[in-house]
């Protein structure tokens, strides 16, 4: 069974940082891609960032030069570097990693909350 764990998020005023980890266990590989996605209230679901293992990364424009995606495959966890922090990043985040099958595993979600 697969686990992934996550954990660093919290409430941060406008213009600070968080960083986010997350943490795999279990019968996966380290070769998946894995990334983050957050879903903001009466918002859809979005892919935030995304990192092969390899370290290429990818990022949804909204957060490019704010937020670094990186990871330690020996570890099989990925991490966010969340800086300057914006009142529209204020969402569940959500860790995944791609299971080379039709489906994602998941974390358990960690709230950021940014104040104005």
């Amino acid at each position: 069974q697969v686990q992934l764990v996550e954990s660093g998020g919290g409430l941060v005023q406008s213009g600070g940082s968080l960083r986010l980890s997350c943490a795999a266990s279990g019968s996966i590989a380290s070769v998946y891609p894995m990334g983050w996605y957050r879903q903001a209230p009466g918002k859809e679901r979005e892919l935030v960032a995304r990192i092969t293992s390899g370290g290429s990364a990818n990022y949804v424009d909204s957060v490019k030069g704010r937020f670094t995606i990186s990871r330690d495959n020996a570890k099989i966890t990925v991490y966010l570097q969340m800086n300057d922090l914006k009142p529209e990043d204020t969402a569940v985040y959500y860790c995944y990693s791609e299971s080379g099958y039709q489906w994602y595993y998941w974390g358990q979600g960690t709230q950021v909350t940014v104040s104005s």
